[in-house]
């Protein structure tokens, strides 16, 4: 059985599923683990709850009925924004799953799938999102480069001045690649250190490289700070310090 987290604030955790069964082993297995779940049976109930009470995480079914769970995401982004989100997908919905990632989603698990398994990743995102922000010992709390600015208490970023809209995902991984400048990271690799996976899809790194592209490069299509290693995978490559 997973263990309880140690004393501190109760997360809240919103469960999306139209499958009674499923939320409710998903709901005993979270509460087990010192979660508080509220549940939702479709995407509309679901965004109802968050209005009420913002979640510190979502656990998202993609299928749903009406309002599916890919709009469901859309929608949190603009809603609750910085709240992270597990989806549940099935293992022939690919597609699904990167562009779920594309709009934000943090993580995913398909079905079928483990209930510790599912505790686990979603401790790991909980964990990284607010637990732990603080920065590990004798590392900087505030880390810059050239404009860009990370503040790891607060887990916020700025570029030029404008703060950046990242999900905790894209945080982690922006954090991780500007603390190792200059340094080629294999796609594996960076799913071991940053999600936390010894497996996994690699097209998840993909597509958060991708939209974190999008959101701190001028041009996208030609990257100046994170760039294409061929063969390999990533790396940052830091501003140019003046002589």
């Amino acid at each position: 059985m997973t263990a309880p987290p140690a004393a501190g604030p109760v997360p809240q955790v919103l469960v999306v599923d139209d499958d009674p069964t499923v939320s409710d082993v998903v709901r005993r297995y979270l509460e087990r683990a010192g979660c508080q779940v509220t549940q939702a049976g479709d995407g509309l109930a679901a965004l109802a709850a968050v209005g009420h009470r913002r979640p510190d995480l979502v656990v998202l079914d993609l299928m749903l009925p009406g309002l599916d769970g890919l709009e469901v995401c859309r929608r949190l982004q603009q809603q609750a924004s910085g709240v992270p989100v597990i989806m549940l997908t099935a293992l022939g919905e690919e597609a699904d799953r990167v562009l779920g990632l594309q709009l934000g989603a943090d993580d995913y698990v398909t079905k079928p799938f483990s209930p510790r398994e599912l505790v686990l990743r979603v401790q790991s995102v909980l964990r990284r999102a607010g637990a732990v922000a603080g920065p590990a010992s004798g590392e900087p709390a505030v880390v810059r480069d050239g404009d860009l600015t990370l503040d790891t208490r607060r887990r916020a970023a700025r570029l030029g001045g404008t703060d950046l809209a990242l999900t905790t995902r894209e945080f982690d991984l922006l954090l991780y690649l500007v603390r190792h400048p200059a340094r080629a990271f294999r796609r594996e690799e960076l799913l071991a250190e940053v999600w936390g996976w010894n497996f996994g899809d690699q097209s998840t790194v993909t597509v958060h490289v991708r939209r974190l592209r999008e959101k701190i490069e001028p041009d996208p299509a030609r990257p100046q700070r994170i760039v294409t290693v061929w063969g390999v995978g990533y790396r940052y490559e830091p501003e140019p310090v003046d002589a």
